[in-house]
């Protein structure tokens, strides 16, 4: 099975009836460490998104034996840029997993051009980096997160300094939000509807731990 099969699958591709179940039900497979970038323009714009995430013992020893084409035990080069590419493919669909949104509106994102994949410590490690599509002005409230719509992979940061701003205006305070989920659940009543329960994209979003902006005009 290549690595294209297990990360969509553990998306939801392959298991789509996840979807038609509570979410409540769904759990992680998956685990990650991340850590998260944002670099700020001199003119109070958003330039970029810089990725590191850190995965499970279990989930690297999966792509290591699936990736390495000579049993050598370690990946080479070559098998790392066909790792890179296979999960940058894999992930396009799902918007890399990045939360990105302006007074609660979602923000439309470029691509990476390209992802970068090594193994530390016999850990899998990916790194990006991603733009806005348009100009992104710091206005008002802006969100950053990381979150799988699917509930299929957990990545979070482990401690508030995982989220790093570079160049932060003066205009702007800066807070990582962790919501309680009962909390978040009571807060979003209102739109919990059946739809939104057969559907559980907005529901791992106001589950995720965010990064959140407060930048005064």
């Amino acid at each position: 099975m290549q690595l294209f099969r297990i990360f969509t699958a553990l998306c939801g591709v392959v298991v789509a009836g996840a979807f038609h179940a509570v979410p409540a039900s769904a759990h992680p497979h998956v685990f990650a460490e991340a850590r998260l970038e944002l670099s700020i323009n001199p003119d109070g714009t958003l330039k970029s998104l810089r990725h590191v995430w850190r995965f499970d013992d279990f989930f690297s020893s999966t792509v290591l034996v699936e990736f390495d084409k000579n049993k050598d035990l370690k990946l080479e080069k070559l098998e790392l840029e066909a790792l890179a590419k296979t999960v940058h493919d894999s992930l396009a669909e799902y918007n890399y997993f990045q939360l990105v949104t302006t007074n609660g509106k979602d923000v439309a994102m470029r691509a990476p051009d390209h992802m970068i994949a090594d193994f530390k410590d016999n850990r899998f490690l990916l790194l990006f980096e991603t733009h806005p599509k348009e100009p992104l002005k710091l206005s008002g409230r802006i969100d950053f997160g990381i979150y799988d719509p699917t509930f299929y992979t957990a990545i979070d940061f482990h401690n508030d300094a995982d989220i790093v701003v570079d160049g932060l205006p003066a205009n702007c305070t800066k807070k990582v939000i962790r919501p309680d989920p009962d909390q978040a659940i009571a807060q979003n009543q209102k739109t919990l509807t059946d739809a939104f329960f057969n559907d559980p994209t907005d529901l791992s979003k106001i589950f995720a731990t965010k990064l959140e902006l407060i930048c005064k005009p």
